[in-house]
């Protein structure tokens, strides 16, 4: 087990220490906020004793917890007498931001020893030198977006070549049942001619063959089809430069059962060939 990757976050109150570790989340880490450090070992060797499904942790562990400061030099030095691959990602940020931010925030300063704000943060700083000079990676996220240091993150943690794409999650509905409350896309295909009304195709649905091949076969269907792809080879990139981890499209016709199901399919083939990870969800396929 000691191939386990444990990665812990700990820094400056108000550094990003939250959003590091939804980071992390997002490419697949194991992760725990405030886990004291007295039951770090124990947790380790909790998953020694599993199937070994979890490669990677990651934990805030900071000055919330009061023994931190007086145990995690003892206890991360045994860990790593142990082989366990232990890395340290310090958060630092400057004096003028962690004022603004406890400031707008309203928050209080963990150590609040009866000094001012900024008094705290110098002594934070002071109390965790050492620790900073343990850490395996240092981020001074002053000049960081939220999105700018997940991705920071996220690039230092994943292996060279394991980018993690966008997850898309495509829904077909029916207009008649309402919109899908979740999604960020919506397209209606009511536009395109209605298998409903079609005998032999109204008690099918657009998984089937026979309504599949009708959808299809229009000019306006494969040309819509053509402008789609279009779009989503524009958008889907911004999406993943912006920092987004999933997005939901909704593709809708009149009750959810003909050419939103079979558009969607085409949709989900169009991403199944760019390696996005999709899940596919045909919501009102069995309404009346």
């Amino acid at each position: 087990m000691k191939n386990l990757r444990i990665v812990i976050i700990t820094g400056l109150s108000g550094s990003g220490k939250s959003t590091a570790l939804r980071a992390l989340e997002d490419i697949g880490f194991f992760c725990v906020d405030n886990l004291p450090v007295m039951l770090l070992p124990k947790l380790l060797e909790l998953q020694t004793g599993t199937s070994g499904e979890v490669s990677k942790i990651a934990l805030v562990m900071d000055l919330r917890e009061k023994h931190f400061l007086e145990k995690h030099i003892e206890v991360l030095s045994r860990l790593r007498k142990k082989k366990y691959n232990v890395e340290i990602l310090f958060l630092d940020t400057n004096n003028d931001l962690l004022l603004r931010r406890f400031s707008e925030t309203r928050r209080m300063h963990p150590l609040s020893e009866g000094k001012t704000i900024l008094e705290n943060i110098e002594l934070e700083r002071d109390k965790l030198h050492e620790l900073k000079e343990m850490a395996t990676n240092v981020i001074d996220t002053s000049d960081y977006s939220v999105h700018q240091l997940k991705k920071h993150v996220q690039k230092l943690y994943l292996a060279p070549g394991t980018a993690k794409k966008l997850l898309i999650n495509l829904i077909s509905f029916g207009y008649r049942f309402g919109l899908p409350p979740d999604a960020d896309i919506v397209l209606d295909v009511r536009f395109l001619p209605n298998p409903h009304f079609v005998k032999g195709l109204r008690e099918c649905n657009g998984n089937e063959k026979a309504v599949e091949e009708y959808v299809m076969d229009w000019d306006d269907t494969r040309e819509f089809l053509v402008r789609l792809s279009e779009m989503m080879t524009f958008l889907v990139p911004l999406y993943e430069k912006e920092g987004k981890s999933y997005l939901n499209i909704g593709i809708g016709c009149t009750g959810g059962k003909h050419r939103s199901v079979v558009i969607l399919n085409q949709l989900a083939k169009y991403f199944a060939g760019r390696d996005y990870t999709t899940n596919v969800s045909h919501r009102d396929i069995d309404r009346v």
